[in-house]
């Protein structure tokens, strides 16, 4: 037995209502766990010091009170009650208004939602034969090979466009090059002219 298993039998057992393997395991686990004992030992201190305290007689116009509010309640509810057309419709559909059954319906209801709109099917314009497996399955399998084709072409637009980039910057930076080294030129030719007149 552990803690929480003792928690669920703890009233019955400050109670002294455990009898033979419940109360024999309650007392083995409480032999060995301080926690269980000291909450056992609250227990039984609220027990008794709700026994020790005084009973209160209730005032008679009490009692009075409580029968005439209930009858009076009890005419109410037969007032309210509802008609036998209600009440038929209520029994009809009250398996269909559990949670279970409402969350299952609305489920199904988005998935053909996402099924007709994935596939092109307009639900205010639905007919009967749009709902046949065939067609339905050819309007899926049109949308989804469209779809692919369209992926498709937007990366080789895509690859297409980085190439172009690449090869516009790969051409500025040979441009960029040759201007530095024709700018060196210029530079090294009136120096190595000067240099010339002076040796001889």
């Amino acid at each position: 037995m552990n803690c929480a298993d003792l928690e669920m039998l703890l009233c019955d057992y400050v109670d002294g209502t455990l009898r033979g393997q419940q109360k024999s395991a309650v007392e083995e686990h409480l032999a060995g766990c301080a926690a269980c004992s000291l909450a056992v030992q609250d227990a039984g201190a609220a027990l008794a010091l709700v026994e020790r305290s005084a009973l209160v007689e209730p005032p008679p116009e009490l009692m009075t009170r409580m029968v005439f509010d209930l009858a009076a309640e009890r005419d109410r509810h037969r007032k309210l009650a509802p008609s036998f057309v209600r009440r038929l419709f209520a029994r009809v559909l009250e398996p269909v208004l559990q949670p279970r059954a409402a969350m299952g319906m609305a489920m199904t209801v988005l998935s053909f939602a996402m099924l007709f709109q994935f596939a092109g099917i307009e639900p205010r314009h639905l007919r009967p034969s749009d709902l046949d497996p065939v067609k339905v399955w050819a309007a899926l399998e049109d949308r989804s090979v469209r779809t692919w084709e369209r992926g498709v072409k937007y990366y080789e637009n895509v690859r297409l466009v980085y190439e172009i980039e690449t090869r516009l910057k790969e051409w500025s930076d040979q441009a960029d090059e040759e201007a530095s080294a024709g700018t060196g030129r210029t530079q090294a030719g009136p120096d190595a002219d000067q240099a010339g007149k002076k040796a001889p």
